[in-house]
């Protein structure tokens, strides 16, 4: 029979140990990587966005898909559709900037329309409008274009 070796965390739950780059893409084994952020961390909405604001700023929109992910899946039911779009829009960034770009345009029109009906509140602050403006325009240019894009240098501003 062959087995196959599968990283846990200290919990069980299967979980991949390798190294990760900036953009979520795993390295080999040994690589020096890019720290993961830690899951299930409860925080703010304002910590959400201040800390999803950084790693954007750096070019690390998947590491930000998993701040906004967490407050999605630890936030109240009304707001859980803001978090989940946002963390979408992280995603479509992710894929961009990784030459995907058929997913990356998808998942940038599918967390504009998540968090377009926030777009009248722009609860934290958050620019929802502008937001969607960004999304949408990038997912065009993206599909225009088989070229990656600059993580850092398409990030959005989250806030006005």
């Amino acid at each position: 029979m062959n087995e196959t070796h599968r990283d846990r965390d200290p919990e069980g739950r299967a979980r991949n140990a390798r190294p990760r780059d900036g953009l979520g893409r795993p390295l080999p084994y040994g690589t020096p990587g890019v720290e993961r952020q830690p899951e299930g961390v409860v925080r703010t909405p304002e910590e959400t966005v201040r800390e999803a604001q950084r790693l954007l700023d750096a070019g690390m929109p998947f590491h930000a898909h998993e701040v906004f992910e967490d407050a999605w899946k630890s936030g109240p039911e009304p707001e859980r559709d803001l978090w989940r779009g946002l963390a979408q829009l992280a995603v479509g960034l992710t894929h961009s900037a990784r030459g995907n770009t058929e997913g990356g345009a998808r998942l940038l029109r599918r967390g504009a329309v998540a968090i377009s009906g926030y777009r009248d509140a722009d609860p934290y602050g958050i620019g929802v409008g502008s937001l969607i403006t960004w999304a949408e325009e990038l997912a065009g240019r993206v599909e225009a274009s088989p070229q990656p894009v600059d993580a850092a240098g398409e990030a959005p501003r989250l806030r006005h």
